[in-house]
């Protein structure tokens, strides 16, 4: 189930990475969560901050001040014409003041304040989990420096989950929902793979291991992995707030390095790695671009460097009988993968498929270990 409505879309045109341009609306949040302490990383601790839609209603602001806030914000989104959309596919002004919206549902406690704006002289307060100045800086963020809403919020809906969010951290694409559904559909033909040890490289927000996590049964657990310290705080903050730290354990490093345990023991491995041409990566949306992380984006001159070196892992890593699923940049890639696997790994890997995504986009490389 997707609570967002998001829209993707691609650039360069040459490329068909899936550029966010609609984040979620925050309704209907499930909370609270777990309390937690998070795991210490290997590396300089980094705490992860807290979306605003769980922030504690500690500011207060008059509901005419709040209005003025707002008409502004929606002046400069609207001053945007075509602007970012000519220069990079980017969002247009429907698509920001939509963002502003959710922007507010977050930031305000009572919605019911909404309905008030319009009259004159307000001076009613509302509780807000941010400042109104606060706000001014935020949508000037948004606006101006580009920066991802998903960032200013902290947050973005992925599947059924809520993910928190921040720089350093890949935003979660609606494209890579799929391959959870390609894990629940192997587990459920083989209760080997639904009990066993699977594995999540570059987890990001932790989005694809919590997902997986969901569709094992018991006994059935998840490593996540991730180089970046940033990655690996925010990873088991979501991962402890829907309270799965019995069943999926965050490890920082790189790829198959903190896997070593793992060698030939894994159920499955899923994955969405870095997979952008270097040279493409001037030309992305300035969203994804200038402010998510280049590491969790540039797969070297072809894009394929993590591509392969997944392969290789796979083959070393998985169990016989185990499944990969793993998300590429588009058509090429998928058949460089196969052909890859077919004329290097053919003793190991085998039952390659070519499945597509939602906009009908071949984007997904799955098979087993023999």
């Amino acid at each position: 189930m997707k609570l967002s409505l998001i829209s993707s879309v691609y650039s360069p045109s040459s490329s068909s990475f899936p550029i966010i341009l609609r984040s979620s609306a925050f309704i209907n949040l499930c909370k609270p969560f777990c309390s937690f302490s998070l795991p210490s990383s290997p590396s300089t601790p980094v705490n992860p901050k807290v979306p605003l839609f769980l922030r504690s209603p500690i500011y207060s602001t008059k509901l005419c001040d709040l209005k003025k806030w707002h008409d502004w914000a929606k002046g400069l989104a609207l001053s945007i014409g075509s602007t970012f959309v000519h220069s990079d596919n980017g969002p247009d002004p429907s698509i920001l003041c939509r963002e502003l919206k959710w922007l507010m549902e977050d930031a305000v406690e009572d919605h019911s304040m909404f309905s008030k704006m319009g009259l004159e002289n307000i001076d009613e307060r509302v509780n807000m989990r941010v400042g109104v100045e606060e706000l001014y800086d935020m949508w000037k963020e948004r606006i101006e420096e580009r920066r991802p809403f998903q960032y200013v919020v902290g947050c973005e809906h992925w599947r059924d989950l809520v993910l928190s969010v921040q720089e350093g951290v890949l935003i979660p694409r609606p494209e890579t929902e799929v391959i959870v559904d390609f894990v629940s559909d192997a587990v459920s033909k083989n209760e080997d793979l639904r009990s066993g040890v699977w594995a999540d490289l570059g987890t990001g927000s932790g989005a694809l291991a919590i997902g997986v996590g969901r569709v094992l049964g018991i006994g059935g657990r998840v490593i996540a992995t991730d180089l970046s310290p940033v990655a690996f705080a925010v990873a088991a903050y979501n991962v402890q707030r829907y309270c799965s730290q019995d069943k999926i354990e965050v490890r920082e490093g790189s790829w198959f390095e903190p896997l070593k345990d793992m060698e030939g023991k894994l159920a499955g491995l899923v994955s969405n790695p870095p997979y952008i041409p270097s040279k493409e990566i001037s030309g992305l949306q300035a969203e994804v671009g200038r402010h998510e992380p280049r590491v969790a984006l540039d797969g070297g001159i072809d894009g394929m460097d993590a591509l392969l070196h997944l392969c290789d892992g796979a083959a070393l890593f998985l169990k016989p009988g185990g499944f990969f699923a793993f998300e590429t940049n588009g058509e090429q890639q998928c058949r460089v993968l196969v052909d890859y696997m077919k004329n290097n790994r053919s003793g190991s890997l085998c039952n390659f498929k070519i499945v597509t995504d939602f906009a009908g986009i071949e984007r997904f490389v799955i098979g087993f270990h023999r």
